[in-house]
């Protein structure tokens, strides 16, 4: 049985003060982050490109802008859900200045690297495996999954090379080469739950 899964970062977060929230946790914060203006006119008009116009189920991380994200694509007959299993990697810090230097880049280079109370790449990768064999056994053929980047990495590397520079290879092809944009989007075709093929889908932003 064939089955297309995609993997599509949030859209563009607002960037100034958000007076919609008080809050001394971290993780709160980072987790009601919202859209722009320009975040919210990228998610309707990707939403509206062919190449989604056959989905059955969208899923969203629970974090605000991935939700905001993914209302886009939810039309007439879509399934919608909201997963933790699909949440960015936590950081396990009380404020930005704790982490410590190059973590992005220890994070990557070593997959079991974390700081604190949060998760390290192996723990996110385990949760999103989760998920998506979850996913893979719904009655559904089309299904849009909308995340963050770090954690949607984590869980290509299950299949990937992949590296903190942008190279990612799958079976020794690279499909992608570059800094990660919002609502980067990798399509994963899978058949009986095997997964034979990784495509970058690039929308020019």
């Amino acid at each position: 049985m064939k089955k297309i899964i995609y993997l599509m970062r949030h859209s563009e977060v607002y960037k100034g003060i958000n007076h919609n929230y008080n809050s001394d946790n971290l993780l709160e914060t980072n987790m009601k982050s919202i859209l722009s203006i320009n975040g919210e006119r990228m998610a309707s008009d990707i939403s509206k490109l062919d190449e989604f116009s056959n989905l059955d189920l969208v899923v969203s991380s629970n974090y605000v802008r991935a939700m905001s994200t993914a209302k886009y694509f939810v039309k007439d007959g879509i399934s919608f859900v909201v997963s933790d299993l699909f949440g960015e990697r936590k950081h396990g810090i009380n404020s930005w200045d704790e982490l410590p230097e190059d973590f992005e880049r220890k994070q990557f280079e070593d997959f079991n690297f974390k700081v604190g109370f949060g998760e390290c790449l192996n723990e996110v990768k385990g949760r999103m495996l989760k998920g998506l064999d979850l996913l893979l056994k719904e009655d559904f053929n089309n299904i849009l999954v909308v995340g963050h980047g770090t954690a949607i990495a984590s869980l290509l590397s299950n299949w990937c090379e992949i590296n903190y520079g942008g190279e990612y290879k799958f079976k020794g092809n690279v499909f992608f080469n570059r800094r990660w944009n919002y609502m980067e989007c990798f399509k994963l075709e899978f058949e009986d739950n095997e997964l034979v093929n990784i495509e970058n889908l690039n929308f020019n932003l």
